[in-house]
């Protein structure tokens, strides 16, 4: 049947200014649609014609249409841009939004009444699934196990499948082990039943279960939804795809979009294996990519090729190689210097001068991979009299631990102990607000927390150091004076944010603040996955930048302190050998000036084998998983039935006293006193203080039930 002339112009006039690739994409109706977009190749520009052009040509009804994104945000652009095209009607929502609607439309129908209320927050049952398994759980630790509840979800996991799961993937939620954290999971679905309500992820879970198992409900849908648009398809879970499968039910009229290089929220249950193996899942599938950068510089899309040339080659085959489209700019910048406080003057510094040349300060982001890392930069930023927003988190002294702790140094200060040593003293009264000398070996909210009292600690140090003989009075004066500056409003401002938080978004000049070994990656990054996933996040960082891109890093956390810290070893190739850099900034190269054939710090090593060590558990204990243990069986057992007797006598679980790792790492290093105890992973300031004479004791070949029976502990001491 031949088009009417009138709507055959419609259409081609939707494909005017497309590139070549942008119009293969939106001319390309039939069949399953693979498109691998790059950073700033106008993804959202193609799917979005492709969809025009489909309902322009007939091919496609707009209310049969359901383009499905990840954000809110992402959703409304989409349905703004097909009303500038001429075209509404078109579902874009989220998944949850989509499946939310679904829900509540057959609900009623099939199973009677009203669908069950969808709670907002998981802390309140999370919290008491732990109480009903006498866990001692602070705020930051429920969570971690709130996050974690959503990853075993979104992975299709149940109580039963979890610690198998869980322990190939290396989680480690807030110190419990995966056993542990499968009882939390059973009791957490428990205490929801009881309370007739649902989750975030049942959203997805019992929708796809109403259309499995009511077919008129499925084929209802799928009545309704003939054409299906993914957006950012690398980022979906198990969990999305099954409900995706099941809105398709074998049908292949789907479009999916996404970049590979672009997979930085693993840790949620996001995978890219949906997308790399689109291919292989829907045969004849067309592909489709996307290359040409509209976004950056040459300058920098040839450092964002350059950082994925470094990609394992097996992890290369969906990759997109950007190519330029802007005009040439500025060469981007790396900078080292001293310390943390002397990076966020110059990074204030420099982003004053852009100010000064006509950049408006709403176009200027920093982005840095903790929030902890906001501190320096906010202060930094308020005393050059320059505005900011602090996008995807709470301001510093805004945050829950940061109050909790300055009321406590507040309180301590009253007392007036001048003699001891202002760090010493300050670190005494953090320790009460959950500090300790040794990081916490898992992520999330419990790292997240010792991070901002860490900042405290550092803060501490630099008072001291600027001042000889300061004392808590002087520390507080300080934290009220930055915490009034950086309370300022704001309107028009400098973007603070996190580098997860900033995917999706973009700005003429980027600082990418820390990029040192440690924070990238990340310390807590175990095995090559995680490393690559910390890469693909600095990916995402300079591609974020249309102009100015400025990398710099500190070789110490405080002024005077020791300079330990190394540039990012993704850094390797990509900066200068020897480019001395002004703003403050030591010599670009990193340490001590010019550093001509000096590498980044390489990882631990297996004290047996010599084999890098990859994970936490081997790095707390010094070995490859694989070699002999290096430790006596009867000090390891000695330690095991003390442990034994005083998590009996507390009723709490073995692990929550010491895990087996750090039972490994005590009978492996043997240390005899308790500044030995401090160098033992997991084993912070509290712990110390409540077992370390009897671990002591034990290790010195005391009998551990004796030593056990001494403590008189119970409920109450439980960590």
């Amino acid at each position: 049947m031949t088009q009417p002339t009138a709507l055959r112009a419609s259409a081609d006039a939707v494909l005017d200014a497309l590139d070549p690739e942008q119009r293969e994409v939106a001319t390309s109706l039939a069949g399953p649609l693979c498109v691998l977009a790059g950073a700033g190749t106008g993804k959202t520009r193609a799917i979005t014609h492709r969809i025009a052009y489909g309902v322009h040509a007939g091919v496609m009804t707009p209310q049969q249409v359901l383009a499905v994104t990840f954000t809110a945000r992402a959703a409304g652009e989409m349905r703004s841009r097909l009303r500038d095209l001429g075209v509404a009607g078109v579902q874009a929502r989220t998944f949850h939004a989509a499946a939310l609607r679904q829900l509540h439309y057959f609900w009623p129908q099939v199973i009677g009444g009203a669908a069950p209320e969808v709670m907002p927050h998981k802390a309140g049952l999370v919290a008491e699934a732990g109480s009903r398994l006498r866990l001692q759980l602070d705020r930051t630790a429920v969570r971690d196990l709130a996050a974690e509840v959503e990853w075993a979800k979104v992975s299709l996991l149940t109580p039963e499948t979890y610690a198998a799961a869980a322990r190939r993937a290396g989680r480690d939620p807030a110190g419990l082990d995966a056993t542990a954290m499968a009882r939390v999971l059973a009791l957490y679905e428990e205490v929801k039943g009881e309370r007739g309500v649902i989750d975030f992820e049942d959203v997805l879970l019992v929708t796809a279960g109403v259309l499995q198992d009511h077919p008129q409900v499925a084929e209802a849908v799928r009545r309704q939804y003939r054409h299906f648009v993914v957006d950012e398809y690398q980022d979906v879970s198990p969990l999305q795809q099954r409900l995706l499968d099941l809105w398709l039910g074998g049908r292949q009229d789907v479009c999916v979009v996404g970049d590979a290089s672009q997979t930085i929220y693993s840790f949620t249950g996001a995978s890219p294996k949906y997308l790399l193996d689109f291919p292989r899942r829907h045969e004849g599938a067309k592909v489709v990519r996307l290359v040409r950068d509209y976004r950056s510089t040459p300058q920098v899309v040839r450092l964002a090729n350059l950082l994925l040339d470094r990609v394992p080659v097996a992890q290369r085959r969906a990759r997109v190689e950007l190519v330029a489209q802007r005009a040439a700019g500025p060469e981007p910048t790396f900078t080292g210097y001293d310390d943390d406080v002397a990076e966020a003057a110059g990074i204030a510094r420099r982003i004053g001068d852009l100010v000064a040349q006509g950049t408006r300060p709403s176009e200027v982001a920093v982005l840095f991979r903790t929030n902890a890392q906001s501190q320096s930069l906010e202060q930094a930023l308020a005393e050059a009299g320059i505005a900011y927003v602090l996008r995807g988190g709470e301001r510093f002294f805004s945050r829950r631990e940061v109050r909790e702790a300055v009321m406590l140094l507040r309180g301590a200060a009253r007392a007036g102990d001048a003699e001891t040593p202002l760090g010493e003293a300050a670190r005494d009264v953090l320790v009460s607000g959950g500090w300790s000398a040794q990081p916490p070996s898992q992520s999330g909210a419990v790292r997240e927390r010792w991070e901002s009292l860490q900042a405290l600690a550092g803060l501490a140090d630099e008072v001291a150091a600027k001042r000889p003989g300061a004392t808590l009075a002087d520390l507080v004066a300080e934290l009220d004076e930055r915490s009034a500056a950086q309370h300022a409003p704001t309107v028009e401002g400098v973007t603070l944010a996190s580098l997860h938080s900033a995917k999706g978004l973009e700005w003429d000049a980027v600082f990418l603040a820390g990029v040192s070994e440690g924070l990238m990656p990340i310390s807590m990054a175990d095995g090559p996955e995680a490393v690559e996933e910390e890469r693909r996040l600095l990916y995402v960082g300079i591609t974020r930048t249309r102009e100015h891109l400025h990398v710099s890093w500190a070789r110490a956390r405080t002024p005077g302190g020791r300079a330990s810290r190394q540039p990012s070893r993704f850094l390797d190739g990509l900066r200068p050998a020897d480019d001395a850099s002004s703003g403050g900034g030591v010599a670009s190269s990193g340490r001590g000036g010019s550093s001509r054939g000096k590498r980044s710090r390489t990882p631990a090593k297996c004290r047996t084998c010599g084999a890098p060590l990859m994970t936490g558990s081997e790095r707390k204990v010094g070995r490859c998983d694989d070699c002999p243990a290096t430790y006596d069986e009867t000090t390891f057992e000695a330690l095991r039935t003390w442990r034994s007797a005083v998590a009996t006598a507390a009723s709490v679980p073995a692990y929550v006293v010491f895990t087996d790792a750090t039972l490994v790492a005590l009978a492996e290093n043997q240390p005899d006193d308790v500044s030995g105890l401090a160098q033992i992973p997991g084993i912070g300031a509290t712990k110390r203080e409540r077992y370390g004479e009897q671990v002591l004791a034990v290790l010195a070949g005391a009998d551990p039930t004796t030593v056990a029976a001494s403590t008189g502990a119970d409920a109450s001491d439980a960590p």
